[in-house]
């Protein structure tokens, strides 16, 4: 009964929807955060730049804590618990930025402007709260219920992972349009009271949504004890047990309920990372963090890049929806590569796809209209162009538009049009072409998480690869801060590709030795 999940009230389609409220929710209440953030701090990046680093350092520091927490309490109090901190964190939230914003002036007088400091700090401690509970509720869903839900059936797991992975796709796109068109057309308190509406209508489907999950898979009441570090092997016989090719069965061996007896032992960050460590997919994880560290993504670096070599808003955003398409191309890539071929050579196939794609970009570094000056590098040596040596890659906001995760910018001088085009038309091909392969990288490695990570551990395992992941996000951000000119960007685009690079080196070596130790055992 637990895979018939297709139907309208089946499990399936309730986690996709309440997935899809989930997804819409967390991708306007980001956008909407940074615009805010930037808008009251007299329109420049600093709040912003704080967030981001709170952010980062949160889930870094708490990751494993929060896997850990995830593991030792019952899936249903779990799922409830996140969710609702998240929703009622993101409301108080929205109330303190509409008292702001509209009050902006008065509480600039009080305690000498002090009061300003403390709204802006509530904000950013439940902005971060909030994120910390939405990281919980997406390790507890899409890392745990749905390896549950789909019976332990491989293919029935790739078709939810690449699923949802098209639901976080399309949101990433249409989320931010939608608030940042209520923003521009109505104004930011509305903006606020939209996102405000929208969290507390999320919760209640959400909360019914998952409830009725619950109760409709039996499986998902039945939980391990988690297990000490000494039972390790026992672990790995019931994973064993757990996956044969492909077929259900004995989903629920040696399972017990999960009672407050079982998980008094508390766990320390240390033996999380340990835990991660053990893993025989360590390598695999640790391969697809390294791929955070990169310029190479629609994100503010390289679309502010974009606007110094003379690209349109509007041919940008056409651009964010084709790299939309192609990412959507590669999660229907990934659920036919692992029929045809399996988990680990899917993941072969993507990385090579991936980095053969990332050629292009570091082609764009050196073709004509490049603007990479190397002697930028050496003090006090002149630039060779000074009329580009004064704008940073996000350059002051006299106006500015704000269109998905994108900033506008109207006062770009106009006379930084490049001699040509083809560097930056080289640079935008290899990063739309290789989000095929990106992506389905991505769900070979999620997926290869769920398969081979014990469940009593796979809160915490999935915990430590957050921070991780967030970890090599925020080397990305340093990298930015140490070389914002447009003529260092070439740098940055070979020093991305030198981490995917290791990144993808890292999962050749686990399959490596997976095939070896398959073919050992064989």
């Amino acid at each position: 009964h637990v895979n018939s999940g297709g139907s309208c009230s089946g499990p399936k389609f309730l986690i996709y929807v309440s997935g899809a409220l989930s997804m819409w929710g967390d991708r306007m209440w980001h956008f909407a955060i940074s615009v805010f953030l930037i808008e009251l701090y007299g329109r420049n990046l600093l709040l912003t730049a704080v967030f981001g680093l709170v952010v980062a350092g949160s889930v870094l520091l708490l990751g494993a804590l929060i896997g850990d927490w995830v593991d030792r309490n019952p899936r249903n109090k779990v799922a409830h618990a996140s969710l609702f901190i998240q929703n009622i964190s993101v409301t108080v939230c929205s109330i303190v930025l509409m008292l702001v914003f509209l009050y902006k002036q008065r509480i600039e007088q009080i305690w000498d402007g002090w009061l300003t400091v403390v709204c802006y700090t509530v904000v950013i401690v439940l902005a971060d709260v909030a994120n910390l509970a939405s990281t919980a509720l997406t390790i507890a869903i899409q890392r745990d219920w749905i390896v549950v839900i789909t019976g332990y059936n491989r293919g029935h797991l790739a078709g939810m992972n690449a699923t949802m992975r098209r639901i976080d796709q399309v949101t990433n796109i249409l989320a931010p349009l939608a608030v940042g068109q209520v923003m521009t057309l109505a104004s930011n308190v509305v903006g606020c009271g939209f996102i405000l509406g929208w969290n507390l209508v999320s919760l209640i489907v959400e909360f019914f949504f998952l409830s009725r999950v619950y109760r409709i898979v039996p499986a998902l009441s039945i939980k391990p004890p988690v297990e000490e570090e000494e039972q390790n092997p026992v672990c790995e016989q019931r994973m064993e047990r757990r996956w044969p090719q492909g077929i259900n069965e004995g989903n629920t061996t040696q399972a017990e309920p999960l009672t407050e007896g079982n998980c008094d032992t508390s766990l320390t960050c240390k033996d999380g990372w340990k835990a991660y460590y053990r893993q025989p997919v360590f390598l695999a994880g640790m391969g697809l963090a390294f791929l955070y560290t990169t310029v190479l993504g629609f994100d503010c670096i390289t679309t502010g890049y974009a606007y110094t070599q003379g690209i349109s808003g509007s041919l940008l955003s056409l651009l964010m929806g084709v790299s939309a398409i192609t990412g959507l191309m590669g999660t229907v890539m990934f659920t036919r590569l692992r029929k045809s071929y399996g988990l680990v050579n899917t993941g072969i196939i993507s990385s090579c796809l991936h980095l053969g794609c990332l050629l292009l970009c570091v082609c764009s570094v050196f073709a004509p209209g490049s603007p990479m000056d190397l002697s930028l590098l050496v003090p006090f040596i002149n630039s060779s162009s000074p009329e580009l040596g004064d704008i940073p890659l996000l350059p002051d906001r006299s106006s500015i538009h704000w269109t998905n995760n994108t900033l506008l910018f109207d006062n770009v001088p106009s006379d930084t049009v490049p001699e040509s085009y083809i560097s930056i038309i080289l640079l935008f091909l290899g990063v739309i072409t290789a989000r095929i392969g990106l992506w389905s990288f991505d769900l070979t490695v999620t997926q290869l998480l769920q398969e081979s990570i014990c469940e009593s551990e796979r809160g915490v395992v999935n915990g430590v690869q957050s921070s991780m992941n967030y970890l090599m996000d925020l080397l990305h951000f340093i990298m930015v801060i140490s070389a914002p000119q447009p003529q260092h960007f070439g740098i940055l685009v070979i020093i991305s590709v030198l981490f995917i690079t290791t990144g993808h080196t890292m999962y050749f070596l686990y399959a490596h030795k997976a095939k070896k130790k398959r073919r050992h055992n064989t």
